[in-house]
């Protein structure tokens, strides 16, 4: 049975100009500007450049109409859009001259990895199977050079996709002729066989290659875990031709592939948010000026308005009028939007500034103190996500380098007289214990946490092997040297 009730709710929703000041806040500086342009490019309310004294139109259009009114409920007063008599003339120019230059977007060149080895492969007196399965194989080269999938497996998919039949011997056959190909070590299947195909390619076999050769054919599990006094035995050599083995496998490319990609790759600039310099021990922070671009309200459309100002407004015009309406709340409302992240990434960033204040002062990160989203959230009197959302992508300009905001961010640690230390200290104390040691003896991560328990960080061994992986240092036997 159907029946009507009314009843209260409460809820919360963000406006759209809330959402849009939550996009804005999460931009870094380079993509800022490019959102800056496809506003300006969709918006023709909106202007690039400084507002003068007489642009008054967006504070006059605010004030009158407020954000609530809609355009169906009421008409436009076009005297009010009127205050600045400044000549059309005045505000642009066309002046381009021949030698100004054009914004276009370049396009990239170049052979791909996959494309250098078919060209290769045309080279090759093949039939005209071989070739399809010739290529279908370097189709099946990762990134690095190498063939993950399994004989067996492309077996069957060339019966499926191509309907060739064929076998795994034919495949090998060809993967052999594949791995005669520029970069030396495509093709393989495994780090081992890509080293050896490195070695047996060198024009000149010395006694250090053939030991290396020894080495990776016979002691590979021994030589990947550095255990050097067994591959010694084993193989019945003396520590010094050890070395020069050694020295022969550290030159080769465990990753082929890449090499060819070296020329092509991409760089990525880091543009910074914030610029902080050290004037006689004054910290002194300014916002990055292409992060804080000049925008107003478009004069041409005031012009337009002015124009159908002179005579009463025929629907059609009203229709346009409306339109314009539309176009200039959405530019009024994107120029706030953009003031208003500027405050709130300043705002945050002066309060990481005095929090972490001894460390800006002299770049020693044992001065970090540790500090977490809800320490900076109720120092701005904001919001624990708007913080997340400006530390994530925003970076500083630092005397000491340019550092990622989020990375002055640590958790705390107690020391034995009861003093909260950030991790971040812990972390580069254990990173120097390591720079210092001997490379011969690598010290393991049970005496780093005894060494830490000595500087009073109270700090168990997995704990240890925790931050040494979260700084990417390999376990003690790996960081062996002979």
């Amino acid at each position: 049975m159907l029946r009507q009730s009314l009843s209260q709710k409460m809820l919360q929703k963000l406006s759209p100009q809330q959402i849009q000041l939550m996009k804005l806040l999460q931009l870094p500086t380079i993509a800022l500007e490019q959102r800056i342009k496809e506003e300006l490019e969709s918006n023709p309310a909106l202007d690039e450049g400084k507002e003068t004294k007489d642009d008054e139109l967006s504070n006059e259009y605010e004030a009158e109409h407020g954000e609530e009114a809609t355009p169906a409920q009421e008409e436009f007063d076009f005297e009010e859009y009127m205050a600045d008599e400044t000549p059309s003339y005045k505000l642009y120019s066309s002046n381009k001259g021949a030698d100004a230059d054009d914004k276009e977007i370049p396009f990239s060149s170049g052979k791909s990895f996959h494309e250098l080895l078919e060209r290769q492969l045309g080279l090759r007196v093949l039939s005209d199977e071989e070739f399809t399965i010739a290529k279908h194989l370097i189709g099946n080269l990762d990134d690095s050079g190498y063939l993950r999938r399994e004989l067996h497996a492309i077996v069957d998919d060339l019966a499926f996709t191509q309907n060739i039949d064929t076998t795994e011997e034919e495949l090998l056959v060809l993967l052999n002729i594949i791995q005669e190909f520029d970069p030396a070590g495509v093709g393989a299947r495994s780090l081992q066989e890509c080293l050896l195909l490195q070695l047996d390619r060198k024009t000149i076999q010395t006694e250090a290659t053939a030991i290396a050769k020894l080495i990776l054919k016979n002691q590979f599990e021994a030589f990947t875990k550095k255990h050097f006094s067994k591959i010694i035995d084993k193989l019945g050599i003396t520590e010094e031709e050890l070395k020069d083995g050694m020295e022969e496998i550290l030159k080769l490319n465990p990753k082929p592939g890449n090499s060819l990609n070296e020329s092509v790759r991409v760089i990525e600039h880091i543009i910074p948010d914030f610029i902080l310099t050290n004037v006689d021990d004054q910290l002194e922070l300014t916002l990055n000026q292409r992060n804080a671009p000049e925008l107003k309200m478009s004069r041409q459309y005031s012009e337009m308005l002015e124009t159908y100002s002179k005579s009463k407004p025929s629907k059609e015009q009203k229709e346009a009028l409306l339109f314009v309406k539309q176009k200039l709340d959405s530019a009024k409302w994107f120029i706030d939007a953009i003031k208003q992240r500027q405050n709130t990434l300043l705002l945050t960033m002066d309060a990481i500034l005095h929090y972490q204040k001894e460390y800006f002062l002299k770049g020693d990160e044992t001065k970090l103190r540790p500090m977490i989203l809800k320490d900076i959230a109720e120092k701005v009197d904001l919001d624990i996500s708007t913080i997340s959302r400006v530390v994530n992508s925003k970076y500083v300009q630092t005397p000491y380098g340019t550092f990622l905001l989020k990375t002055f961010f640590s958790e705390s640690l107690s020391t034995d007289s009861g003093e909260e230390v950030s991790t971040r200290e812990v972390k580069k104390i254990l990173q120097d214990l390591i720079d210092e040691e001997d490379k011969k003896r690598p010290i393991t991560d049970e005496k780093i946490a005894t060494e830490l328990k000595a500087k009073g960080y109270n700090i168990a061994r997995r704990t240890v092997a925790k931050y040494r992986e979260q700084l990417n240092i390999p376990v003690a036997r790996l960081r062996k040297e002979l």
